[in-house]
């Protein structure tokens, strides 16, 4: 909802969980080798527990740096078949990659007897995407899909792993706006957003004592060092600092019900995340404006790692439908392209269910 970009930068996010879902169907086999099917791909995906796996350039490495994370972490793996059925858009800043992780850590455990705590699972999770398929992202999209709650968002302090739950008010909805314009975070860009980050704060760190990360410094400090930063590392700080800024400011309003100065918190985060941090695309800018001119619409942003993908309104819940006609129609007329309109609400996270047969 509001909070992007901050999470590796050890500060404030604001996500929810949404009702879509990853489901991983599980049964033990007697060896110990993993055999996956998923739905959406013709192709069975094999290997053995124990040895670190080749990257495959696709899904499946999802599924392999899981199984390798938690095998090197001491969790004894069992073998297993699985069967991976999804709703969540691949490509779209829906954290689908995140769900894949935490379904398919759940289904291993389970297999295999084994119980962990739900942020020490995020934190595996977020390990193989970081070392295995080589997204260094943050912790926030492992976290929420692991500890989501029906019907609040999620305020996470994003290094003391806390989490503070925040009803989100009945009369709205989060109306997420996919652009169908995909993007691929491997590509390289996010994790030159993260070398950025971690350049500025190198710099920064030399001026101001115990900084460790970019939550650590204040807008004044960073006017005041800024001149020892190149204009990109400056606007990429600046990003984080307001966004971190911004996102305590919205967990205060929405604990207040004070939609007006959420929405107003997440148009100035778009804002900042195109025009200092560079991860918008001119589609998820014509979506954001389109959405603020509609009626019952509070406020509208981009969500997720950016180059593409979803934007995410907070709208009243007697206006969505009118909202999803005229943003669809006239989305078609400005680009060209349909976008896919999904009316959500705050879901639960993850969960087990076991099936003897």
């Amino acid at each position: 909802m509001i909070g992007d970009h901050t999470d590796y930068n050890g500060g404030f996010a604001l996500p929810a969980a949404i009702n879509m879902s990853t489901t991983v169907t599980m049964a033990p086999r007697a060896d110990r080798r993993i055999s996956v099917r998923a739905a959406d791909f013709s192709e069975v995906l094999e290997f053995n527990i124990g040895s670190k796996p080749m990257r495959r350039g696709d899904w499946g490495d999802y599924v392999l740096g899981v199984a390798w994370v938690l095998d090197s972490a001491g969790l004894a793996l069992e073998g297993a078949d699985l069967c991976i059925r999804s709703d969540v858009p691949v490509g779209a800043g829906l954290s689908s990659s995140a769900a894949l992780e935490v379904a398919v850590a759940l289904a291993l455990l389970t297999r295999s007897g084994q119980e962990l705590d739900r942020r020490q699972l995020a934190q595996l999770c977020q390990r193989a995407e970081n070392e295995f398929v080589g997204v260094r992202c943050g912790i926030m999209d492992q976290l929420t899909a692991c500890m989501g709650r029906e019907n609040h968002a999620l305020l996470l302090d994003c290094r003391s792993l806390d989490v503070d739950y925040l009803l989100i008010p009945a009369q709205v909805r989060l109306a997420v706006c996919n652009s169908m314009v995909k993007h691929s975070l491997a590509s390289g860009e996010y994790n030159r957003r993260r070398e950025e980050c971690e350049k500025g704060i190198a710099i920064l760190s030399r001026f101001l004592r115990d900084v460790r990360h970019l939550r650590d410094v204040t807008m004044p400090e960073l006017e005041r060092f800024g001149n020892e930063l190149d204009p990109v590392t400056f606007r990429r700080c600046r990003h984080v600092i307001r966004e971190n800024d911004c996102t305590v400011a919205a967990a205060a309003a929405l604990r207040n019900n004070d939609l007006s100065a959420f929405g107003a918190l997440m148009n100035a985060s778009h804002q900042s995340l195109r025009d200092d941090y560079e991860v918008s695309c001119a589609e998820l800018d014509i979506l954001t404006e389109l959405a603020r001119a509609q009626s019952g619409v509070y406020g509208s942003r981009m969500t997720g790692g950016g180059f593409g993908g979803c934007t995410i309104s907070l709208v009243d819940q007697n206006a969505v439908d009118a909202f999803a006609r005229a943003v669809r129609h006239d989305y078609t007329q400005r680009t060209g392209l349909e976008c896919e309109i999904y009316i959500c609400e705050a879901a639960a996270g993850a969960g087990e269910e076991v099936q003897i047969q």
